[in-house]
């Protein structure tokens, strides 16, 4: 198994260019396409552990389905977490961890600052 993953979608250019930039180093990887592969809360909780970010700042606020269920004025970590699970595309893109670190690749010198330290 690889120490590298991303939780990947093939159609963000910013996840792809992410993707290239791990191959490119030659990097084993172990591509997850999030929107494919259904995530539990602990997983999620996890991941939020390991950017050491909140629920809210691992979600992407400006989609239409986070305004659709009125996530800006839910307040309940729980809930915001329970979203993601049950809607993956609220998760922000491209996140990639290794060695119990993980990063969102927004900038794309996030990854290269994780990959090389």
């Amino acid at each position: 198994m690889s120490n590298i993953q991303i939780w990947h979608n093939p159609r963000c250019s910013k996840s792809r260019n992410g993707l290239n930039i791990l191959e490119e180093n030659g990097l084993e990887i172990e591509v997850i396409k999030y929107l494919e592969t259904s995530h539990t809360y602990e997983e999620i909780t996890n991941l939020l552990k390991m950017l050491d970010l909140s629920a809210r700042e691992l979600m992407r606020t400006k989609e239409t389905l986070y305004k659709e269920l009125d996530l800006k004025n839910e307040n309940d970590e729980d809930k915001l977490i329970q979203a993601m699970v049950e809607n993956p595309k609220l998760i922000e893109r491209p996140i990639v961890i290794k060695d119990g670190k993980a990063v969102i690749g927004r900038p794309i010198e996030n990854i290269i600052e994780l990959v090389k330290g």
